[in-house]
């Protein structure tokens, strides 16, 4: 049975290209109502091209559904307000919330000011809270939510001169781990994407998968990730090229000595990086629990 969108009503940010259009797409042609949302800045988050997301709106219309423009900023709490505003007013109801807005300014760490840092931050990381928080009551209301937020293998596992969207990326994981926790009761799942595709961000990089990486594959995952049947919640998804794989942080069982020093700590190195019989836990008390099994409590 096809996954149908029937009835909801989903925000999707930085939807008016890249990623973002084609999650909006997607969710558009299987019966949401979408709000598309984007500026229309540049890449680095300058100037406005206001049409962007009225282009977008357009298509999604063609392809026979229904969906709305907004232009507001997701880097300001009246922005993210105002984008749920958008929904409620043309649709009166917020379903899923897709975090997509976001931009670059890369610069190696020793050349990064905070000029460089701030925007990215108030895009990808504040964007998520501005553009959620609003909607959160709403879900909770209503016993049902969906939130998807893209992170990056940058923020996993890093990449050079990306110091401030990496940290950006991976603390966005953090927040959907405490949101599938407090959701859990309402129905409300939130999970991250960690995607690979050809898109504006990775234009000009000499890439031979580039023919393989069209957005579109990663917006199936998105689908899934928003829709009523989603099963997990607080993880993490890579996906690209048509491939999809878990992404987790895990726990090794580690090397225990009441008496710890430094010198341990050096000389216990193969103990303590040896990954067989890791755990991935379920929250921070879950570690705890480890701890204390350890330690015979």
């Amino acid at each position: 049975m096809d996954l149908s969108f029937d009835g909801r009503v989903a925000v999707i940010t930085g939807a008016g290209g890249g990623l973002g259009r084609a999650h909006a797409l997607e969710l558009g042609r299987r019966g949401a109502k979408v709000v598309v949302n984007d500026m229309g800045t540049s890449l680095s988050g300058d100037g406005v091209e206001q049409d962007r997301a009225a282009i977008v709106v357009k298509e999604i219309e063609e392809l026979g559904g229904i969906a709305v423009a907004d232009t507001n900023s997701v880097a300001t709490v009246a922005g993210g307000q105002a984008v749920i505003d958008t929904a409620l007013s043309a649709f009166g109801r917020v379903d899923v919330i897709v975090n997509n807005a976001g931009i670059l300014r890369d610069k190696t760490f020793h050349n990064t000011s905070t000029d460089d840092v701030d925007p990215v931050l108030d895009v990808h990381l504040k964007g998520a809270f501005n553009v959620t928080r609003p909607a959160w009551a709403h879900f909770r209301e209503q016993g049902f939510g969906r939130v998807v937020v893209t992170s990056s293998s940058a923020g996993f596992f890093g990449n050079f001169g990306q110091s401030s969207y990496a940290a950006a990326k991976l603390a966005l994981v953090g927040l959907i781990k405490v949101l599938a926790i407090e959701g859990r009761k309402y129905d409300i799942k939130a999970n991250a994407i960690g995607p690979v595709a050809q898109t504006r961000m990775t234009e000009g990089f000499d890439n031979p998968l580039a023919d393989h990486l069209d957005p579109a594959l990663v917006s199936a995952v998105v689908a899934y990730l928003c829709h009523d049947s989603c099963e997990p919640s607080g993880e993490i998804l890579s996906a690209g090229g048509g491939r999809v794989a878990r992404v987790f942080v895990g726990v090794t069982r580690g090397y225990l000595n009441g008496d710890l020093t430094a010198e341990d700590v050096r000389d216990n190195l193969t103990e303590i990086f040896d990954d067989a019989g890791y755990v991935v836990p379920e929250n921070s008390m879950a570690e705890m629990t480890l701890l204390a099994k350890m330690l015979g409590k």
